[in-house]
C-alpha cells in the first residue's frame, strides 16, 4: 500500500473519529438535557399540586404568582401563605411525585418563622434497604416568602442517570468500537513500517547475495574447464554440482529481485512488438530438453500463422518460463506438459497443460498470492518460495493480459493467458 494512500486512510479514519465522538456528545448531552428538563417540570407540577393541596386542606389561598421557585439544581421552595402540617406535607409530596412517576428520593424541612429556621422534616426513600452515603439537612431558608416549605433530591443525578442507561450503554459501545479502530490503524502502521522494514532488508540481502554469486560462478566454470579435473571424474562431478547449485540460488535470488521491481511504485514495462512464435519456440527447446531427461513427453501446438504482439520480451519469456517449471516441478513420475497457442478474434491465447497432481479447488484462488504454496502435509519434495505465480499474474496484470487456471486433483493443471494482438 502506498504511503499516500496510508496517509489518506489515516486522516479518513481520523476525521471519522472525531465526527463519531462529536456526535455521540451531542446526543448524550442532549439528551441529559432533554429529560433534566422533563425532571423539572413534572417536580414543579408535583410541588404545585402539593401546594393546591395543602391550600384545599386550610381553606387558605394559594398566591397569585411565585408558587415554586428552584435554588438549585436539586433543591426547590413551595409558597405556601398559611400554616404547614409535616405530616400532611409528607404524604401530598409522595402521593403527587408518585402520581407523575417521579419515584426518586427525597427530603423536606419547613420553615418556621417563629425561630427563624428550617425546622427538618424527613428523608424519604423509595428502597430503605439501601440509604445513601449522602450529606442530608442542608436546605437553606429563602427570604422572600414566610410560610413555605423545602424539597431537596438528594440522587438527583442518580436518577437522570438511571433514565440515561441505553444512551450511556450505546455509548460506552461505540466509544469501544472507536478505541478499537484507533489501535487497528495503529497495528496496520506498525504492519506496513515492519513490512518496509522486511522488504529493504530482503532487498539488500539478495543484492548482497549476486557478487559472491558470480564468484562462484566463474570459480565452478574455471574447475570445470580444468583438464586435470577434466581427468578426475569425481572431482568433476563435484565442480558440476557446484555450478548447478549456485545457478538454482541465482534463479531464486532473481526471482526475489524480479518481484521487488514489481512492487516498487515505479515499475515499468518496455513493450515492444515481438513475434510470439520463434520466441515460444526458443523455450520450448530448452524445456523440452529437461522433459526428456526426465523421461516425460513435450508437445508443442502454434497456431499456423504468424501472430505479433506487443509485451515486454523479458518479462513474456519469464511468464512462460514459470508456467512450464511449474508443470515441471508438479509433474508425476514421468512429465507430461503441452505448451500450445490459439488465436481468437483479436487475442491470441497461450497454453500451458500439464498432467500433474493437479490443484483443489479450494486452493486455486489462493495459488496466486504472494508466498503462498499448496499444502502438502510434513512433504517437501517440491522447492520454491511460493513467487511463481504471483510473478505471472503481476507480469499479466501490468499488461492487461487475462490469466486463466483450469485444474483438477490428480488429472493435471492448465494455464491460458489471452493476449490482445492489436
Amino acid at each position: 500500500m502506498k504511503n499516500r494512500t496510508i496517509l489518506l486512510v489515516v486522516i479518513l479514519g481520523a476525521i471519522a473519529i472525531i465526527g463519531i465522538i462529536g456526535m455521540q456528545t451531542y446526543w448524550v448531552v442532549n439528551t441529559w438535557n432533554n429529560e433534566e428538563g422533563e425532571f423539572n417540570q413534572k417536580v414543579h407540577l408535583a410541588l404545585y399540586n402539593v401546594a393546591r393541596s395543602m391550600s384545599k386542606l386550610h381553606n387558605a389561598t394559594l398566591p397569585t404568582h411565585s408558587v415554586v421557585k428552584q435554588r438549585t439544581t436539586n433543591y426547590y421552595v413551595v409558597n405556601i401563605a398559611n400554616e404547614i402540617d409535616p405530616g400532611s406535607l409528607e404524604y401530598f409530596l409522595q402521593k403527587e411525585l408518585e402520581a407523575l412517576a417521579l419515584n426518586i428520593d427525597f427530603e423536606y424541612a419547613v420553615f418556621d418563622c417563629h425561630t427563624d429556621e428550617m425546622v427538618y422534616g424527613n428523608y424519604c426513600s423509595y428502597s430503605p434497604e439501601k440509604k445513601p452515603d449522602l450529606e442530608l439537612g442542608n436546605l437553606p431558608k429563602y427570604s422572600e416568602f414566610t410560610y413555605y416549605f423545602g424539597v431537596k433530591f438528594p440522587t438527583r443525578h442518580n436518577y437522570l442517570f438511571s433514565k440515561m442507561q441505553i444512551s450511556l450503554l450505546l455509548s460506552v459501545l461505540l466509544l469501544t468500537t472507536v478505541v478499537f479502530f484507533a489501535y487497528s490503524m495503529f497495528v496496520i502502521l506498525q504492519q506496513k513500517r515492519l513490512s518496509e522494514m522486511q522488504k529493504d532488508f530482503i532487498n539488500n540481502m539478495t543484492h548482497e547475495f549476486k557478487t559472491p554469486i558470480s564468484t562462484i560462478k566463474i570459480s565452478a566454470d574455471v574447475f570445470l574447464n580444468n583438464p586435470h579435473i577434466q581427468q578426475d571424474q569425481r572431482l568433476l562431478q563435484y565442480a558440476g554440482i557446484i555450478k548447478e547449485q549456485n545457478q538454482r540460488l541465482n534463479n531464486q535470488v532473481e526471482n526475489v529481485l524480479q518481484l521487488a521491481r514489481i512492487e516498487r511504485s515505479n515499475f515499468e514495462l518496455n513493450p515492444e512488438p515481438i513475434d510470439l512464435h520463434p520466441l515460444l519456440q526458443d523455450i520450448a527447446t530448452a524445456t523440452a530438453l529437461h522433459v526428456e531427461k526426465m523421461g516425460g513427453h513435450f508437445k508443442t501446438e502454434f497456431a499456423p500463422l504468424a501472430i505479433h504482439v506487443h509485451a515486454d520480451r523479458l518479462h513474456l519469456s519469464n511468464v512462460v518460463h514459470n508456467l512450464l517449471d511449474n508443470a515441471l516441478k508438479y509433474c508425476k513420475k514421468m512429465p507430461h506438459i503441452e505448451l500450445r497457442t490459439r488465436k481468437q478474434g483479436d487475442y491470441v491465447e497461450i497454453a500451458v497443460s500439464d498432467k500433474g497432481i493437479g490443484i483443489a479447488k479450494e486452493q486455486q484462488e489462493k495459488i496466486f498470492e504472494k508466498f503462498y504454496r499448496v499444502p502438502t502435509g510434513n512433504v517437501h519434495d517440491v522447492k520454491g518460495f511460493g513467487l511463481g505465480l504471483f510473478y505471472v499474474k503481476s507480469i499479466c496484470k501490468k499488461h492487461g493480459w487475462k490469466l486463466h487456471l483450469d485444474s483438477t486433483p490428480d488429472s493435471g493443471t492448465t494455464v491460458r493467458i489471452q493476449i490482445a494482438t492489436k
